[in-house]
């Protein structure tokens, strides 16, 4: 599949689930809760709302990313009626975003050091744990209300093991962005993070 069409897939697939929210179907939105914290693809709640959607995968990591979606989805969209867009890129500006003082208008640094260390312990991940770390970074988010870019997230976790880690560097630059480093052990130390995701 090319990566156009990957990206299309993948945008059906969240159509599905907006549509699911749109219509009230809490019984199909508690099903995919349900695989939360679980491997991805065994709680069988979720089988009716993403076995359609892996028919075209070519490997078992590529079914895998959809049933990890599907759960962080139904768990962020919890108590809406409706699907809320992202203004942001990747994980990583939205991330960054959690951080943000909008009273003052730039990032709050003690935000900022508490997340830190929760992103650069996704960044590390290894795929086969990615579900968990997900699960967290995504409670944060929606505990600030901040939405995350679906079909992007989708597209980003089924090429996480590229030997580029393109997906990790791009993340890592959406949320470092602009930070500003006020002395050698911080450049030290995001430097060290930067080179893990290398």
């Amino acid at each position: 599949m090319s990566e156009r069409s990957e990206k299309n897939w993948g945008d059906s697939f969240v159509t599905h689930l907006e549509k699911l929210l749109a219509s009230g179907d809490r019984g199909a939105l508690a099903g995919l809760r349900r695989g939360l914290g679980k491997p991805p693809g065994t709680a069988a709640e979720m089988h009716p709302h993403v076995a359609w959607a892996v028919q075209r995968c070519k490997s078992r990591w590529e079914e895998d990313c959809y049933y990890i979606i599907a759960p962080l989805f139904a768990f962020w969209h919890q108590g809406k009626n409706a699907s809320v867009s992202s203004p942001h890129k990747d994980l990583g500006a939205s991330m960054r975003q959690w951080a943000w003082d909008e009273e003052k208008h730039k990032v709050n640094e003690d935000r900022f050091k508490s997340i830190e260390r929760r992103f650069v312990a996704l960044l590390n991940c290894h795929r086969d744990d990615l579900h968990v770390h997900l699960r967290r970074v995504v409670g944060l988010l929606k505990s600030k209300e901040i939405p995350v870019d679906w079909p992007q997230l989708l597209f980003d976790i089924r090429g996480w093991d590229w030997d580029s880690r393109r997906v990790q560097r791009r993340w890592a630059k959406s949320f470092w962005a602009g930070q500003p480093r006020t002395d050698a052990s911080q450049l030290a130390a995001a430097e060290g993070a930067e080179e893990t995701t290398a």
